[in-house]
C-alpha cells in the first residue's frame, strides 16, 4: 500500500476489506441516516453499490488519513468513464472537523486520478450536505446546478472539475 506523511497525518491507499475503514463506513452510514433516514436499509445499499475491484488500480483507490492510529478522514474514487474519476465516500470524523481534512482528502483523490490517467472528475453530494457543497466550490468545482435553486428540488448536486496535466508541471495546491 501507498504510504505519504504530512506533519501528523499519514495518507494510506487502502483496499476495501481493510479494517481501517471500518470507522470511516461507520461514519459515513451514521451521517447518512441522521440526514436522509434509512428506508428498508437505503444507506447499506447505497454504500454497497458498486464492487470493491473499483476503487483499486487501474480503475480506482480507496484513501484514509490516519492520525495516531486513528482513521480520521478519507474518501474514494472510481472510473465513470475513460477519462473522468468519480469522487466516493468522502467523509470526516466528526471530532476532526473544521482542521482542513476533506480539502487534504481532496487533494490526495486528486493526485490519484492524475496518477491513474484521469483528466477530470464528477461528484455528487446530497442535498442536505451544505459543508460539501461549500468545500467543493471552494476547491474549484464546477456545478452543474443552479446554486439559487432549492437543493432538495434539485435532488443529487452534481460538480465536475478539470485536472491539471502532470506535463505541465501543474500542481493541485492545498
Amino acid at each position: 500500500m501507498t504510504t505519504q506523511r504530512t506533519a501528523s497525518l499519514t495518507a494510506h491507499t487502502v483496499l476495501i476489506g481493510d479494517p481501517r475503514l471500518s470507522a470511516l463506513f461507520a461514519g459515513l452510514t451514521e451521517e447518512y441516516t441522521q440526514r436522509y433516514g434509512d428506508r428498508n436499509g437505503s444507506v447499506a445499499q447505497e454504500l454497497d453499490r458498486f464492487p470493491a475491484h473499483e476503487f483499486t488500480a487501474p480503475l480506482g483507490r480507496f484513501i484514509i488519513l490516519e492520525e495516531a492510529g486513528q482513521t480520521v478522514a478519507g474518501g474514494a474514487l472510481r472510473r465513470y468513464d475513460q477519462h473522468t474519476a468519480e469522487l466516493k465516500r468522502i467523509w470526516t470524523h466528526e471530532d476532526h472537523r473544521r482542521r482542513g481534512l476533506a480539502r487534504r482528502v481532496l487533494v490526495e483523490l486528486e493526485l490519484a486520478a492524475i496518477d491513474l490517467g484521469y483528466t477530470q472528475i464528477y461528484l455528487t453530494t446530497g442535498p442536505r450536505q451544505p459543508e460539501a457543497l461549500r468545500l467543493y466550490l471552494n476547491a474549484g468545482y464546477q456545478p452543474h446546478f443552479d446554486l439559487d435553486a432549492d437543493p432538495e428540488a434539485v435532488g443529487h448536486l452534481p460538480f465536475t472539475k478539470q485536472l491539471p496535466t502532470t506535463s505541465a508541471g501543474a500542481t493541485i495546491g492545498v
